[in-house]
């Protein structure tokens, strides 16, 4: 029976991203533990000639250029990392061809940014790149392109590798996000702190509960903690992945999971699978604003699979124009999902609580009676 549901497992997770993280990478030192890539790199392998199609999104090219460079781990402005990820970023990728080379594995670089994805067009070149690779059994090492994105303008910064992986699981419909750690999952608390912490093994849904179990890991290397994972599940999740979270120093830990293992926390799809253009809308690198809506068109959102309507609007928060991406919150502030609104925050602070057919009498104008149609929502 163990037997056949592992097998279940492994056709239903056909299409994998890995996420391996800074403290996995260097073993928790100031430096990439070679031992630890290639033990990393056979269980990749063996996935990949099992048939399984393979993303990794690796961090480490920092911490790569300040080992080349002998650099000291003190200095952390911008434009330093940014040096550092120049020097060690080809280092890292010639350390992931050797390691595949000995499988006779072509791997190919991909260095995304988030203002390129925020495009639609963008969004779409990186999907067909990516699933371009995967066709021709090419292992995508994806990586976010630091020399250009980590500035000033921190809004344009996916902010860790933990967000990039799900926006990759996002960018090319992936069955299961691996986020690789050097920590077992989510805890009940922080176990580094509390011994009687105990891991939480599933994760139906992501709650406000859910959130506040997340603490932040304490890593001089590493950018993303806890919290930042749970961010990059919420995303995945939305856009019907299975993510799981695991110590990446576990034996064949990749390998397991893909058979359906119970390892570290596992955190279930919110939804079925989105077409291409929702799981767009969803990824929320372009929202302007957000709305607010009342009970009744929360319920008519998600079990009802309607449009919003400007009665159910008690909020909108912040400057947006028509045909811009909003967030959609509830009065408890859950998040619902997003859509692309026909009206702008300012004719919605108009026409907000009022019948559609009372629009054009409000505005002077009518561009329909939904605020947003239900064709361009992503509601989670």
């Amino acid at each position: 029976m163990a037997e056949s549901k592992a097998k279940a497992a492994t056709r239903q997770y056909r299409r994998i991203v890995v996420k391996l993280g800074t403290s996995l990478l260097t073993g928790g030192s100031t430096r990439l533990n070679l031992e630890v890539i290639s033990r990393l790199v056979d269980q990749a392998a063996a996935l990949h000639q099992r048939g399984h199609e393979l993303v990794i999104v690796s961090s480490g090219a920092i911490a790569s250029g300040r080992e080349k460079m002998g650099a000291t781990r003190k200095r952390r402005d911008i434009p330093f990392r940014q040096v550092m990820a120049a020097v060690g970023q080809g280092r890292l990728m010639h350390l992931y061809e050797q390691s595949f080379d000995r499988y006779g594995i072509t791997v190919a670089q991909a260095l995304l940014t988030k203002s390129a994805l925020a495009d639609r067009a963008g969004y779409l070149n990186a999907r067909n790149t990516l699933l371009a690779l995967m066709e021709l059994k090419v292992v995508g090492i994806v990586n976010e392109n630091d020399v250009l994105s980590l500035d000033e303008i921190e809004a344009m910064k996916f902010g860790d590798n933990d967000n990039l992986s799900a926006m990759v699981a996002n960018l090319i419909d992936a069955d299961l996000l691996m986020i690789l750690t050097d920590i077992g999952g989510l805890y009940t608390a922080d176990p580094h702190r509390h011994p009687d912490a105990r891991l939480i093994p599933e994760v139906p849904k992501i709650t406000a509960r859910i959130r506040q179990l997340a603490t932040r890991a304490n890593s001089s290397l590493g950018t993303g903690g806890m919290a930042t994972k749970l961010e990059a599940a919420s995303l995945a999740t939305a856009s019907g992945t299975t993510v799981v979270i695991a110590d990446g120093r576990e034996p064949d830990v990749m390998t397991r999971l893909a058979g359906g293992e119970a390892l570290g926390t596992r955190f279930l799809p919110s939804t079925g699978r989105l077409d291409s253009r929702k799981r767009w809308i969803l990824c929320g690198l372009c929202t302007a604003g957000r709305l607010v809506i009342d009970t009744g068109a929360a319920y008519a959102l998600s079990q009802q699979q309607r449009s919003l309507m400007p009665a159910g609007i008690r909020q909108a928060v912040g400057s947006f124009d028509r045909g811009d991406i909003v967030d959609i919150y509830d009065t408890e502030e859950s998040y619902l999902g997003c859509g692309i609104t026909n009206y702008s925050s300012r004719d919605i602070e108009i026409i907000k609580g009022a019948q559609s057919g009372k629009i054009g009498e409000l505005l002077g104008f009518d561009y329909g009676p939904e605020v947003i149609h239900r064709n361009n929502l992503a509601v989670i």
